[in-house]
């Protein structure tokens, strides 16, 4: 194996002698594909050149690599190629590098997250190119067929290619005129009533491609008395004003029925236009009043009636874009000291002048979870405090954190409590289940909650039930709890499951399904998710672009992360997604402006994705790090609900599926295309030791779905 590294550029006095064969890869902008790439080479000595630099179109800085594929067994691993490029390098972007082709199949990509569809295959053929010639290929047609010749019901179309050369590659096949080129696995089955044309081709391991042939064929209903038109019906869905007009887009999605011969043909028209072939949702994306009219028509040709739906799409109003305004004040009784006697009364303000108004403040109490401010905060433990606060208005602008620092004493400089774990939130929650009873604070200044230990690991059920009794027999003596409290968290224990096999004990739920659970979490970037009825929230339904929905209430070092997720991506291919774990604060970073960015540049992708084609990282990958292909976690079925635990320890990452390994990875390095970090220590100066959770959302394309999400320090 040949391992290379990028060469000086051409023309300076070091650069090597360069070979007669020279293979140019540029890029510019665009991080979806190079700008230009050759597709064959001739075996033996080669010069590659890359270049992304000012001169093939790069306006912005942005760094590419061009990187060849060597863990893949479907294409050559002979050679080593991994340069990283960008205009302000050391040689301006231009970098080469010396190989030597064998013949075969070379795969390379760009290896930058974000940039999984740069890639390509180089198919390098024996020195003087023996073989030139295309495969040859043919197509049948087989079914039941009327005394006209047309095909009774369905029709289903073999393709075949020989090639006595480098032997067949690929076998591709397109309907229609316009269809896009599928590659062919089986026999294609048309059961559409009308007639049909079918491509096809062929490529062998050479590069040759046989010359597009196509077979035609008309489809006609079985026999039938079917004389009653399909039933149809429309809706019409987007995001609505106060008036009811769709702002920016309205979709229009059309189903049709038939329980006699069946529905072939579902047609729509926008206004007065014509009729055309109804193949997914139509967006209506101009302004003013529309109408969409639609029908079908079956098998046996009886088309529905016309029917037609109106509605209004307007331009969204300007958007808010400042943040609110706020303002803190401490009240209380201070000593000479400045300390407050006794307890201090923290008030919270906040005003927009944006226009959307404030939708709510939050606020943490040292250090601890954001949680929603309804009332000042009454703070009475002894000792040293801080109070963080921030606002957020309806456009979904949050401010700057800002916090305000204090001291409680008590006669005595009673020291804080020592309690046994530490929850502020303003209800009584064993496990997941909650009470509704106030989260007092107790004799022993430790909150409610605080008391009972549901996050600790109990060997069973009665054991915790035991403790749980014993803490409320306690409160219920002091007079914390009355006995309807005292029943209704007792029952509370008995639901949560705690202790019992199996139940995974010691984890706090961030993502219960609930609106409350769900504001909790921020939206930056394109994109979006939206919360379901069934308590699961779902990217890409609405919004497109890149994005990410992210846990901003603490930061996890050591954890255990555990979710489900489902790919509902529509069609047959499957969706991108993934889970970034330990990446730092997103607003206002120092070295990245696009809050989405951070987690990519500074934190750790844990891929969702399963499609065998793009991008060459598949579930349960580090994306950027540590690849796991098809072959090593399979692909997962469409529709169905997966269990997923993330866990992480030091700098070793463990990541399961539905119970099973499919991925561990050591962060001691690698590869890293953006700037090292020297801040936080104990790392390899790349990645934190610790820091947020959030997922990832690509494109309205990519539609899928997480539940259930639950976390554990270790």
């Amino acid at each position: 194996m040949l391992g290379l590294q990028a060469t000086p550029a051409a023309g300076r006095d070091d650069a090597p002698a360069a070979a007669e064969q020279v293979l140019t890869w540029t890029a510019g902008d665009d991080i979806t594909k190079y700008l230009s790439a050759p597709t064959t080479a001739v075996a033996g000595q080669a010069t590659i050149v890359f270049e992304n630099s000012a001169a093939t179109g790069n306006t912005t800085g942005m760094p590419h690599t061009l990187t060849f594929v060597t863990s893949d067994p479907e294409f050559n691993n002979d050679v080593q190629v991994n340069i990283l490029a960008n205009p302000f390098d050391d040689q301006g972007g231009r970098h080469t590098a010396e190989v030597t082709l064998t013949p075969g199949r070379y795969f390379y990509h760009c290896t930058i997250p974000g940039h999984g569809q740069m890639q390509g295959i180089l198919v390098v053929t024996e020195g003087g190119g023996s073989d030139t010639t295309a495969p040859e290929t043919s197509a049948t047609v087989d079914g039941t067929r009327n005394a006209q010749g047309e095909y009774v019901g369905s029709a289903s179309v073999s393709i075949a290619a020989t090639d006595e050369g480098s032997g067949v590659d690929r076998v591709e096949y397109a309907i229609g005129g316009e269809g896009a080129w599928q590659p062919y696995t089986t026999p294609v089955v048309i059961d559409q009533v009308g007639t049909h044309t079918v491509r096809y081709r062929a490529t062998d391991k050479a590069g040759n491609v046989a010359a597009e042939k196509s077979v035609e064929f008309t489809v006609v209903a079985p026999p039938s008395d079917d004389s009653t038109p399909p039933d149809t019906s429309a809706t019409v869905s987007g995001e609505r004003n106060a008036d009811g007009a769709y702002i920016d887009m309205a979709t229009v999605t059309v189903t049709a029925s038939d329980t006699g011969s069946g529905v072939n043909t579902i047609e729509y028209a926008v206004g007065t236009g014509a009729w055309q072939p109804y193949t997914g949702p139509v967006m209506v994306h101009q302004t003013g009043t529309h109408t969409v009219r639609y029908r079908a028509t079956d098998k046996a040709g009886n088309v529905s009636a016309d029917k037609s739906v109106e509605f209004t799409v307007v331009s969204a109003p300007p958007q808010d874009t400042t943040a609110p305004v706020t303002g803190v004040s401490v009240d209380g009784t201070r000593n000479s000291d400045g300390a407050y006697v006794g307890n201090a009364k923290v008030t919270v303000t906040a005003t927009d002048e944006g226009g959307s108004g404030v939708a709510g403040i939050e606020y943490s109490l040292d250090a601890g979870p954001y949680l929603a401010y309804t009332a000042p905060v009454v703070v009475d433990r002894a000792g040293a405090h801080t109070v963080a606060y921030r606002a957020s208005d309806k456009a979904g602008n949050t401010s700057e954190s800002r916090s305000v620092s204090f001291t409680v004493v008590s006669g005595g400089g009673v020291p804080a409590p020592n309690c046994p774990e530490y929850d502020e939130r303003l209800t009584v929650i064993v496990g997941t289940v909650d009470t509704g009873v106030p989260n007092r604070v107790t004799n022993n200044r430790c909150r409610i909650n605080e008391l009972i230990e549901d996050e600790k690991e109990w060997t069973s059920q009665a054991l915790f039930l035991k403790h749980v009794k014993t803490v409320l027999d306690r409160l219920r003596k002091e007079g914390v709890v009355d006995q309807r409290e005292y029943n209704v968290i007792q029952q509370a224990a008995r639901e949560s499951g705690v202790g019992k096999p199996g139940q995974t004990t010691g984890y706090r739920t961030i993502l219960d399904g609930t609106a409350d659970s769900f504001a909790k979490w921020e939206h930056v970037g394109g994109g979006s998710f939206a919360l379901n009825g069934d308590g699961s929230i779902t990217s890409g339904t609405s919004k497109d672009g890149l994005g990410m929905l992210w846990f901003p209430q603490r930061k996890y070092g050591d954890f255990s992360l555990r979710l489900q997720w489902r790919d509902d991506a529509p069609g047959t291919g499957n969706a991108n997604s993934g889970v970034f774990v330990r990446f730092p604060q997103v607003h206002d970073h120092p070295e990245e402006s696009r809050p989405e960015w951070v987690a990519i540049k500074f934190g750790h992708e844990v891929q969702v994705f399963d499609r065998p084609d793009g991008d060459m990282y598949k579930t349960g990958s580090i994306y950027g790090f540590d690849r796991v292909g098809l072959a090593g976690a399979g692909v997962t079925q469409k529709g169905t609900w997966n269990d997923y635990e993330i866990r992480v320890v030091d700098q070793h990452y463990s990541v399961y599926r539905n119970g099973v390994l499919i991925n561990e990875f050591d962060n001691i390095g690698g590869q890293d295309f953006y700037p090292a970090r020297s801040d936080d220590p104990g790392t390899d100066g790349r990645r934190f030791a610790s820091g947020y959770v959030g997922l990832q959302v690509h494109s309205t394309t990519d539609v899928i779905s997480y539940r259930d999400i639950r976390i554990k320090d270790l």
